[in-house]
């Protein structure tokens, strides 16, 4: 969710009845309290504690920001402790898993974009959203611009990235420009072959005829294909989780990690893949 999408549908109409000189940091745990219950927007019980992390630390920013203008004299979110999210153990592939995947991917119509998610971070959605446009293979460069979603009962729609951080430019490795400008030459044969040159969305990732993939057919895919080769208990999200831990043991520095990724801290980074930099 975009920081807007939190503001708008969850701080204005949960707090913003409360003058800002009148808000108190007790109503801000209830709030949370809420959230955690019932916060999410279908109806169907609480948001995760993570995601109400992230509506502590917009909260936060916005207080502070009155502070520094005068609005306010101090930042009442200091004295609020938000959720603390349950740590999970991070599940990547190793190098060795990495190449037996795709050995065993090579084949099929995922190959290229499995590639590119395990060597540019990129989530499923900003994969999916992913035009020739938006991708200049002179200088090995790619740039996230939007995302794909699909919503039950409307279809595809294009949306911008997760964070303002995730429009970014991502560097391409040599291997994957030469794979990408293979994938394009194929890409145009097939769309010849269709009697077609003209692709309305210009997607990198899509049915011959230029529709969009939908986002379950390529985690199912990727299922199928970790299974066949006995790699269990990883998902489709985990190949981004693979390409930071990777670049992390490569003595990468996280803030440039964190750039790639698109996180909106380098905090966040370091909360994540904190097993991988024991030093810090």
């Amino acid at each position: 969710m975009v920081l807007s999408d939190i503001v708008r549908a969850h701080l204005i109409p949960e707090l913003g009845r409360f003058p800002l000189n009148a808000l108190q940091p007790s109503h801000i745990q209830a709030y949370y309290a809420r959230m955690l219950r019932a916060g999410r927007r279908d109806g169907k019980g609480g948001l995760s504690a993570q995601t109400v992390k992230h509506h502590h630390r917009v909260l936060y920013e916005a207080l502070k920001y009155a502070v520094k203008h005068g609005i306010l004299v101090r930042n009442i979110a200091e004295a609020v402790d938000p959720p603390r999210p349950d740590s999970k153990e991070m599940v990547t592939l190793e190098l060795d898993n990495v190449h037996i995947f795709l050995d065993a991917a090579h084949d099929t119509p995922y190959y290229v974009l499995f590639y590119t998610a395990l060597y540019t971070g990129l989530r499923r959605s900003e994969l999916l959203g992913l035009r020739w446009r938006d991708v200049d293979l002179d200088l090995a460069t790619l740039s996230v611009i939007q995302a794909l979603h699909y919503v039950p009962k409307k279809g595809y729609t294009f949306r911008e990235p997760k964070t303002k951080r995730s429009r970014r430019l991502v560097d391409l490795s040599p291997s994957l420009v030469l794979l990408l400008r293979e994938h394009r030459a194929n890409q145009e044969l097939e769309r010849k072959l269709l009697g077609s040159s003209v692709m309305p969305d210009d997607l990198v990732f899509c049915y011959p005829d230029g529709s969009p993939l939908p986002p379950n057919s390529v985690s199912k895919a990727f299922h199928r294909i970790a299974k066949s080769v006995g790699i269990s208990g990883i998902r489709l999200h985990d190949l981004r989780h693979t390409h930071a831990t990777l670049m992390l043991r490569q003595g990468v520095h996280p803030k440039v990690v964190s750039e790639r990724l698109g996180h909106s801290s380098v905090a966040i980074t370091l909360d994540t893949y904190s097993h991988v930099l024991p030093g810090i």
